[in-house]
């Protein structure tokens, strides 16, 4: 099954690049990606892309619209503190942005940041063990996650070198006592990273459940499947994203409108 075509209404086109309107069209996808998976939140949390030759604008979802409504379209231009640029329908939350501005601030190698409040990601958040080495997912981001302390919801823009700094140069973040943080080179590679790190989660909220003794790998496994695990990802994410399109188009079209 083929993915959905690239297309771009009449409203857009003649004011949308064709980069603009993949990256649209793709962030559109992750929104309902994660409606699908059941990441969602009502209305709340979200997923910003920067636009591409573009340091100060990024594209982030209208305010009020469910996840599963989304589509390229009906993205919001915003700039760095969270004002729209240009019209649009709806209004966006610049509280919202808090987090997602911090990172892209100083990570211009961020092209996608993703941040969810599922039950799951969320309770390993409030374990003070964070992620546990359980499991072949967990072992294979585990090196790659950084933690942020939970200050309040996310209003004060004084918090942002905070997170900066326990952000460092990691792509996965578990912001304790809130949620899960991804961010990535291109909407894929974070969507790729933000699955891997829900799924380890799951993984260790159901093994804790089970109130059996747990075993755990080798130390000598744990170094090498996270040596393993800093590989690869672009052509996976490539691959895998190519796939998750044709579900969405047999599951939830429309995403490209």
């Amino acid at each position: 099954m083929s993915v959905s075509p690239i297309k771009k209404n009449g409203l857009r086109q003649n004011s949308v690049s064709d980069e603009e309107w993949q990256l649209r069209v793709d962030l559109a996808a992750a929104y309902r990606l994660v409606a699908m998976f059941g990441w969602d939140d009502l209305i709340f949390t979200h997923i910003s892309a920067r636009l591409p030759g573009d340091e100060d604008h990024f594209l982030i979802n209208p305010y009020g619209m469910m996840f599963e409504e989304i589509t390229a379209s009906s993205l919001v231009k915003i700039d760095m503190d969270g004002e729209i640029v240009g019209t649009s329908a709806y209004p966006v939350n610049p509280a919202g942005f808090t987090i997602h501005s911090a990172v892209h601030e100083v990570r211009h190698d961020a092209a996608c940041v993703i941040h969810l409040h599922t039950a799951a990601g969320t309770a390993v958040a409030t374990q003070e063990e964070g992620l546990m080495p359980l499991n072949q997912t967990s072992l294979v981001i585990r090196e790659q996650i950084a933690y942020h302390e939970y200050e309040g919801i996310a209003l004060d823009h004084s918090e942002r070198p905070r997170l900066q700094k326990d952000l460092g140069d990691k792509n996965l973040m578990l912001l304790w006592n809130h949620g899960t943080l991804a961010l990535g080179p291109s909407v894929a590679e974070a969507f790729l990273g933000m699955y891997f790190l829900e799924r380890a989660c799951e993984m260790q909220v159901a093994s804790l459940a089970g109130d059996r003794k747990l075993h755990y790998p080798a130390d000598s496994v744990r170094d090498l499947t996270a040596q393993q695990g800093t590989t690869g990802l672009p052509g996976i994410a490539d691959m895998a994203w190519k796939a998750l399109l044709r579900k969405l188009d047999r599951q939830m079209p429309g995403y490209a409108d």
